[in-house]
């Protein structure tokens, strides 16, 4: 083997320069395997190019073995299917974001097996590593077109070139008819603008390639060139008669079988183009490995079932935001007597966790099994946070998740201080809001529970609970134990509840339940049509609110009892209804508790519960809407300056309400 003197490099090993019988299939995939693993030389851009530099040198001297590495290459591209390659990779392979998830799992659990005639398995099998796609763009282009020409021949250039063109229109017919049937789909066709269902707008796709096709074997440039042009135009029409669907799912609910159709159409037109430049592209060589380049990239990424996911919940994750934004601006106090207002509701809603509390109590004496008893807990808060929201009065804790995306909604435009300073006056608003509720919840659950106590001492003659459930009240809510843990956990069930209420709101709107309500010759005739009516629109403005009352109720009732079932201790610790459980232990033992260390040790640690509530479910909605609205890093950091500022200028802005608007 010889080496060029002008490249004073390692030779090629061994295992890359002895090449396999190229009718082995198994052996021939190997190969390759592992002369792209040489080449990717541990992630070292510089060093990659080195060695292929030193390959195809070494390959142009040696012509006995550049005829075998064509011949290896040949039959490789000869038994694989490569027009669907070129118009599938990196574009799911499914027709539901279900079936895909699934697939994309079973390739990520399931080994390769080096014999396979998918082109899709063996692209991401040879290059495996994702950083692939930064030494294969940055190969030197006269290495490049050099093993270009040592591949192709004098003899097999025309048919290498007439094959490539081939492969590259079949691909491209591919694509043009898999946006036609996704065009043509009835769910995505019934939520497109009136002037956008016009099925040639997709019929004619696969007609304009064929046209290209034609012209192209004709030799006709001029033909061939508006042929392609009439192309892309068909493609961008086919493009912007699917994306007036969005509109639809804005107003109308998100589907996410038509979320998952519309990205596959974007991808799909995006590829044709991208294959378009590739069929007239005048450097050949460099185009392909551009090509090949993007795919590795893009198979990558269409294998990861999260990033698969992070892709449908984006246009949910707004809608579900949007919803709740629109909620949470009830939560905002922005002026004194707003303040005031929120106080009220707020000790509204904590008396009537007082008589939650009494509830659970008596539930708790019951001695039901362990789902049951989770079961009645759960019902018990979910009746009782129904009746808070019916009489219009406010539990705290519940307000975070709901005012995170009410203030993410302000994020959309932070090009002036003016803005960012707005913004931080709303975050000022909130926090005296949020902090408003909690004192008016922990005021009133107090003396509704001592007047619970004082009538149930007066009608049975026996205290609300015993001296050993009291005692083991303040025994699981001591500061050094996991009450702060679970507090935190508590949060998340809070920032669960919005979600799951945002989803069952986007159902009902997106099944049209409303006008199912207000129509349905039942409803009419059972109810009338003004009450049918009326009857509806109750639905329509209640159903975000009675799916986070009820869903809350339920995880803060169930998901202890699940958790312990798997032997992970959970415990609800939310700050209104511990801080009634804790008012309920003193009445119990009595005087002598305020001189207990421990009791002190539950009083702070019950002081801290509300904050961290706030604090958890505040930060996921908050995170979630952020993703929605698509705040980039540079904004999120000037906020964090502004609000750092703030508290040190004006910390009292944040607990005090304003003298005016």
């Amino acid at each position: 083997m010889r080496v060029n003197p002008d490249i004073p490099l390692a030779a090629v090993p061994p295992t890359v320069w002895t090449l396999p019988d190229p009718t082995q299939r198994a052996a021939r995939h190997v190969w390759w395997r592992a002369w792209a693993a040489w080449l990717r030389a541990g992630g070292a851009v510089p060093e990659s190019r080195r060695r292929f530099e030193v390959w195809v040198a070494q390959l142009a001297q040696d012509p006995a073995q550049a005829r075998a590495v064509r011949r290896l290459w040949w039959h490789t591209l000869q038994d694989l299917e490569l027009a669907p390659w070129l118009a599938d990779e990196g574009i799911a392979q499914q027709p539901s974001w279900s079936a895909e998830a699934m697939l994309r799992l079973r390739q990520h659990w399931l080994p390769v097996a080096p014999t396979t005639r998918d082109a899709h398995t063996l692209l991401l099998w040879i290059f495996d590593d994702p950083r692939d796609e930064r030494w294969l763009r940055a190969l030197p282009r006269h290495a490049l077109q050099r093993l270009f020409t040592l591949m192709a021949t004098d003899t097999e250039a025309p048919r290498a070139r007439e094959q490539w063109t081939a492969w590259v229109l079949d691909a491209l017919h591919l694509c043009a008819l898999r946006v036609a049937e996704t065009g043509t789909q009835p769910d995505l066709r019934q939520r497109m603008a009136d002037g956008a269902r016009r099925l040639r707008v997709f019929l004619d796709l696969p007609t304009r390639v064929a046209a290209l096709r034609d012209a192209l074997a004709a030799g006709d440039t001029e033909a061939a060139q508006r042929a392609e042009q009439a192309l892309r135009t068909a493609l961008d029409e086919a493009r912007h008669a699917a994306y007036s669907a969005y509109g639809h799912l804005q107003e109308a609910g998100v589907a996410m079988s038509v979320v998952f159709a519309l990205r596959q159409l974007r991808l799909r037109v995006l590829r044709a183009k991208l294959l378009l430049r590739l069929l007239r592209s005048p450097d050949a060589a460099r185009a392909t490995l551009h090509m090949l380049a993007r795919l590795v990239r893009q198979g990558h990424e269409a294998r990861s079932v999260r990033a698969l996911w992070l892709q449908l919940s984006q246009l949910l994750a707004e809608r579900v935001s949007q919803r709740s934004a629109e909620t949470g601006e009830h939560y905002i106090t922005r002026t004194a007597a707003e303040y005031r207002a929120m106080l009220w509701r707020a000790a509204g809603g904590g008396a009537v966790l007082g008589l939650t509390t009494w509830c659970k109590f008596l539930l708790g004496g019951l001695g039901l099994a362990a789902f049951w008893a989770g079961l009645a807990a759960g019902l018990n808060y979910a009746f009782w946070f129904v009746v808070i929201m019916l009489l219009h009065l406010t539990v705290a804790t519940k307000q975070p998740a709901m005012t995170a995306p009410a203030m993410a909604a302000r994020l959309k435009d932070l090009h002036s201080r003016e803005a960012v300073l707005r913004f931080v006056d709303e975050v000022a608003h909130l926090v005296r809001s949020q902090s408003a509720a909690v004192i008016g919840n922990v005021a009133a659950v107090i003396p509704a529970v001592w007047a619970l106590h004082a009538l149930h001492t007066a009608w049975t003659g026996a205290p609300l609970i015993d001296a050993a459930q009291a005692e083991y009240v303040l025994a699981k809510h001591q500061l050094l134990g996991p009450t702060l843990l679970l507090a935190a956990g508590t949060g998340v069930l809070l920032f669960a509840s919005s979600q799951i209420a945002g989803w069952v709101e986007n159902a009902f709107v997106l099944h049209r339940l409303h006008d199912a309500l207000a129509y349905h010759p039942r409803s009419v005739a059972w109810l009338g049509a003004a009450r049918a009516q009326a009857w509806a629109d109750w639905w329509r403005t209640h159903i975000s609110g009675l799916a986070a009352n009820i869903s809350l109720g339920l995880l803060l009732g169930l998901v202890p009892v699940a958790l312990q079932f798997f032997g992970i201790p959970f415990d609800v610790r939310h700050v209104t209804l511990v801080t009634g459980q804790m008012a309920a232990a003193a009445l119990s033992l009595g005087a002598d508790v305020w001189a207990r260390p421990d009791w002190w040790l539950a009083v702070a640690a019950t002081a801290l519960v509300g904050p961290i509530n706030v604090a958890v479910s505040f930060y996921l909605a908050l995170r979630l809407a952020l993703r929605a609205q698509g705040v980039n890093h540079v904004n999120r950091e000037r906020i964090a300056q502004a609000l750092r500022h703030r508290w040190r200028r004006a910390p009292g802005s944040f607990f005090w309400p304003p003298r005016s608007a």
